[in-house]
């Protein structure tokens, strides 16, 4: 009994100093090492996560420079022979002959069209024998006068039979002015049964054929001289005071891969009822007869223009609460800079805008809108692989 008691007095003892033990070695831990356990961990954690690098293409990023920047007023419509022309008919008949059609090219004066004549040519011959009549009764009419001024004189006949001879001579003379002009209508109008180009160009449309019976003022021909081009567009009443004669204009036409040069040459008095523009019309030199009627073109013209401005793409460009900003690269970090814009418009075919202030020459900024960056995060430019060399 004894002995059990002593063995249960030295456990207790042994636990007592093991218990002791313990807590001074935790206390000695705490003192050389008061990092809590928390922290260690986030610590652990931060050392194991790789830092967040963005990588950039050279296509998305650009240099600011500076450059001439142009608003640009943009103006479409087809284009039209500047001179044109109707052929007509002028009398009525049958058609014997259409010499040309379409895209053929004709001169001034050259004969497209012939009719049947027969008719013409019977009209011809009665007005030149009522022409013959008219003149003989005007030699009788003359000698008469003639004859009876003699007998005048000699007191043969009277005053009044006098007159009345000088009367029936006038009557002859215009019997024979009537007789020629409808002798020179008659001849106008077999002249007429042949149809003429009234300008040179290119025949456009044909729309009768041999055989058909027309009357006049009929369409038979359209003829189009495609050497000088124009364009018929509405301005915006607006912008009207930025247009002038003279003012060269820049057309690109549906087609043509080079814009080519045009020149404003007209501007309408009155607006458009409705639609309140004003008509402009631009003129085209078309010496290699590329351009053809009916092609649509758009122009652009120079509204305003400024020089030696700093100069960046218009798609750099974000809005924060309103604000503009562009994201620029600086000691290989993304940095937000506000800025001050001014004028928008197109440098060398390119969508730009002013930067009056926020920028500098040199500075490298993001060219396009990629979203919500933050500021400070680390850059690297990835550079493009180089092309493949064939073997």
């Amino acid at each position: 009994m004894l002995t059990t008691r002593k063995k249960w007095l030295i456990a207790v003892l042994a636990s007592v100093a093991a218990g002791l033990a313990i807590t001074a070695f935790v206390s000695r831990k705490h003192a050389v090492d008061p990092v809590p356990a928390s922290a260690v961990q986030a610590a652990a954690r931060t050392s194991a996560q790789p830092v967040q690098v963005l990588e950039f293409l050279p296509s998305d990023v650009t240099v600011v420079q500076q450059g001439d920047v142009s608003r640009l007023l943009s103006l479409s419509g087809a284009l039209r022979a500047f001179n044109q022309a109707q052929i007509k008919a002028r009398v009525a008949g049958d058609v014997r002959d259409v010499l040309v059609r379409e895209g053929e090219s004709v001169q001034a004066g050259q004969v497209v069209i012939r009719m049947d004549p027969s008719d013409y040519e019977a009209r011809l011959a009665q007005a030149q024998g009522a022409l013959a009549a008219a003149q003989g009764q005007l030699d009788i009419a003359r000698q008469a006068r003639d004859n009876n001024q003699a007998l005048l004189a000699k007191n043969f006949i009277s005053k009044n039979a006098y007159d009345n001879g000088v009367n029936q001579y006038a009557i002859a003379v215009a019997n024979v002015d009537s007789a020629k002009g409808v002798l020179a209508v008659a001849q106008k109008a077999l002249a007429d049964t042949q149809v003429r180009a009234p300008m040179a160009g290119l025949i456009s449309n044909r729309s009768v054929q041999p055989g058909e019976k027309i009357s006049a003022d009929n369409r038979l021909l359209d003829v189009v001289d495609l050497r000088t081009m124009e364009l018929e567009a509405a301005v915006p009443a607006m912008e009207i005071s930025h247009l002038r004669v003279g003012q060269q204009v820049q057309v690109r036409i549906e087609g043509i891969a080079s814009p080519v040069e045009g020149k404003v040459v007209r501007i309408n008095p009155a607006t458009v009822s409705g639609s309140r523009s004003i008509m402009a019309y631009v003129q085209i030199v078309n010496p290699d007869l590329q351009l053809r009627a009916g092609m649509f073109a758009q122009a652009e013209l120079v509204v305003e223009k400024k020089s030696g401005v700093l100069l960046i793409p218009q798609a750099a460009v974000q809005y924060e609460a309103g604000k503009p900003f562009v994201y620029a690269i600086d000691n290989n970090t993304v940095q937000q800079k506000w800025i001050s814009p001014g004028l928008a418009g197109d440098s060398q075919g390119n969508a730009v805008i002013e930067v009056s202030a926020g920028l500098t020459q040199g500075m490298t900024i993001v060219r396009n809108n990629l979203g919500s960056m933050r500021a400070g995060i680390p850059v690297r430019l990835v550079p493009l692989p180089a092309p493949a060399v064939k073997g």
